[in-house]
């Protein structure tokens, strides 16, 4: 995965999504001095079937604020498109790409948007829509007769974007040294993680396993995987 960029919007549907399988990454290059800001479409007031939405999304929002301070990120902004019922659209694209002319990043980071996973599980409606929304808006930002009204100057800057964990991945980040950061980044989503069962409720195992798996594709090491895209 290219590391000659030093700003980058992580750009996700909910709270947990980079932390599945791509903060470890994120760990990593915040280490290295890059600034990085996470944009969440919604507050995942919809994912804890026990817990109200009024109730949940705030506990959520917070979750996911401490789980990026765990891998160097202070700089978080949540939308309020609604969780699980998310649309690509123009409004999803003109609120990405008024975030991409705000931070003006050389990298921007999304979840899978595939229709699968890795191992052939199906996707979830709402990564599909925010991540082709914002592969949209990299273009969007740069086009000046686009969105005029939010009053924010183009960019045409992006030179990468990314999309973690995808089934068709071509490249990888060395995490061995950023793969406790990420566990610790995942454990933060503490009331999401005790209303699951199975691997994913496992932070530590569900990650290893993942980063192990990862890095048998390329090279031997924990590594997380990504989709470098071709705009």
């Amino acid at each position: 995965m290219p590391e000659d960029w030093s700003n980058a919007l992580v750009v996700v549907a909910h709270p947990d999504d980079m932390e599945y399988g791509g903060s470890g990454a994120i760990a990593r290059w915040t280490a290295q001095g890059k600034n990085i800001a996470y944009l969440l479409a919604c507050r995942g007031e919809a994912g804890i079937d026990t817990m109200e939405p009024s109730v949940c999304g705030p506990l959520r929002v917070e979750e996911q604020i401490a789980s990026c301070a765990a891998v160097g990120v202070s700089d978080v902004e949540f939308l309020d498109h609604p969780d699980g019922l998310i649309e690509y659209g123009v409004p999803l694209r003109r609120d990405i790409a008024a975030a991409i002319r705000r931070h003006r990043p050389e990298c921007v980071i999304v979840s899978n948007f595939r229709e699968t996973w890795p191992g052939g599980s199906w996707n979830q409606s709402d990564h599909v829509a925010v991540g082709r929304a914002a592969v949209d808006a990299v273009r969007d930002a740069g086009n000046r007769w686009l969105f005029q009204d939010l009053g924010l100057e183009p960019w045409n800057g992006v030179r990468y974007v990314a999309a973690a964990s995808s089934p068709l991945a071509t490249h990888a980040v060395d995490i061995t040294d950023s793969f406790d950061a990420s566990v610790a980044s995942l454990r933060a989503h503490k009331a999401y993680l005790a209303a699951l069962s199975g691997d994913m409720a496992d932070p530590e195992g569900f990650l290893r396993g993942v980063a192990e798996a990862v890095g048998q594709r390329f090279g031997g090491v924990l590594a997380t995987s990504f989709e470098l895209l071709s705009l």
